[in-house]
């Protein structure tokens, strides 16, 4: 799958199928994560990669929508550094997921971000130090219904590029001649 075909395609997967994730593929998703670019090649990240069913369904707990990671087939918490020392970071981090993301949709492993609330007690469940934080971790599985890696994304599911995008200030159109 090319990159194009993978941006217009890819959506988030909640259910997950049993079926585990090789080892070769949680690496290469990982190692997406990694390679992604950042800020002054700043790398401000950390990942705890988790197979653990029980862990999983605690830290399913820690965020109002992050109920999917109970069903994951691994999930990845991200850490870094608290945003209030660099905007960057939150920015960095995105990217680190987005590769993860578009890595596991060409392995054919579906995904879905959660926002984690409650940062001390993920500490707690994962023994991270107390100068890094998470928000965030993604969920990863092969879908409960596979036909989701192939099915054409829904009609009007995007608002139209010429709504969003505006053109050298604020308000401009891009000219048709």
């Amino acid at each position: 799958m090319n990159v194009s075909d993978a941006v217009q395609m890819k959506r988030a997967i909640r259910e997950f199928s049993d079926r585990p994730i090789p080892r070769e593929a949680v690496l290469k998703i990982l190692n997406a994560g990694r390679r992604a670019q950042s800020a002054k090649n700043s790398q401000p990240w950390h990942f705890i990669a988790i197979q653990d069913r029980s862990t999983l369904q605690e830290l399913a707990k820690l965020g109002t929508w992050a109920g999917h990671l109970a069903g994951a087939a691994l999930g990845v918490v991200f850490l870094s550094p608290p945003f209030t020392q660099k905007f960057s970071i939150a920015f960095d981090l995105g990217q680190a997921a987005a590769y993860m993301q578009l890595a596991a949709w060409e392995l054919g492993i579906g995904s879905v971000p959660a926002t984690i609330y409650e940062c001390d007690k993920a500490r707690e469940l994962l023994g991270f130090p107390p100068e890094l934080e998470t928000h965030l971790a993604l969920s990863f599985g092969y879908p409960r219904d596979p036909g989701m890696l192939t099915r054409p994304p829904l009609k009007g599911g995007r608002q139209p590029l010429q709504e969003v995008v505006h053109w050298e200030r604020w308000g401009g159109q891009l000219s048709t001649s």
